[in-house]
């Protein structure tokens, strides 16, 4: 599940992920939320926000994700990950080389952190 966090404002996107992300998540909240973003600010920061129930992805919205990604990998200023496994900080290493924009993985605990930075 994706939810848009009360943080949000201007070109910046603070999203909680919880329990296991779907296909329908990204279609229906996340794809829609950053398209409107970047067609009115020209690019977004964006903070993912793993909380302690997140389980992962299903495959289809991980396919999603990269296909989002690698289309609007120009339209990225910063991106923050807070929370999630050990594997998240590996699999964003991946992803900071196909985006074009500072990426930081922050714990859970310095979710407050991740938001003043990415507002930035």
């Amino acid at each position: 599940m994706i939810e848009i966090m009360p943080e949000s404002k201007g070109r910046m996107l603070a999203v909680r992920a919880s329990k296991k992300l779907t296909e329908n998540d990204y279609a229906e909240v996340w794809i829609p939320a950053l398209q409107k973003v970047i067609e009115e600010h020209k690019s977004a920061n964006v903070l993912l926000y793993m909380d302690e129930n997140f389980e992962g992805w299903e495959l289809k919205a991980m396919w999603e994700d990269a296909k989002f990604g690698f289309a609007h990998r120009n339209d990225f200023n910063k991106i923050a990950i807070a929370g999630g496994s050990a594997w998240v900080e590996w699999g964003s290493k991946i992803a900071s080389a196909l985006i074009n924009c500072e990426l930081k993985v922050y714990e859970p605990e310095k979710l407050s952190e991740a938001l003043i930075w990415v507002a930035k």
